[in-house]
């Protein structure tokens, strides 16, 4: 059955269906974890300080969208990719609410080879260790932060 035009419908990833995200805390190798600042243009929680990532698209592997996803916000590749953990992110956004499964992982890079990639999303980025977070902090943020709490690389 074809579908006139008045029944078709643009179906929204996380908002009518489940979207899939690639969630990665970049780091150092060092101890330190790279956040971006959401900028005036970022989907949601603008000025607050929050990991990379995005949307897996149809087809794509969990570690392809996360090198993809590192090179377009980060302008730079992965060193190493490891597994860190993964979490349901219920949210209301714009009065919707909205479900993504984010799978982090844990990506070192090169700390001289990043900048930011996307200005209109992110207004900054800085380097952190566990103890100096900046505030406000993305909303979700802390369920990865408690797998890195627990991750030998930044237990003290």
């Amino acid at each position: 059955m074809v579908k006139v035009a008045s029944e078709k419908r643009d179906r929204k990833r996380g908002v009518d269906h489940i979207g899939v995200s690639a969630v990665a805390v970049v780091h150092d190798g060092k101890g330190k974890i790279l956040l971006q600042k959401r900028g005036s243009k970022a989907r949601d929680e603008q000025g607050h300080w929050d990991v990379t990532g995005g949307a897996i698209e149809f087809g794509e592997s969990i570690i392809d969208a996360i090198t993809r996803e590192i090179a377009e916000e980060l302008l730079t590749l992965p060193i190493g990719v490891e597994y860190l953990t993964t979490y349901d992110a219920l949210r209301v956004h714009k009065g919707k609410k909205t479900h993504w499964i984010a799978i982090v992982h844990l990506v070192e890079v090169d700390p001289a080879r990043v900048s930011i990639g996307e200005p209109n999303k992110v207004s900054e980025l800085a380097w952190f260790t566990m103890s100096s977070l900046p505030k406000p902090m993305h909303s979700q943020f802390h369920k990865a932060h408690k797998a890195l709490l627990n991750h030998k690389r930044f237990v003290s």
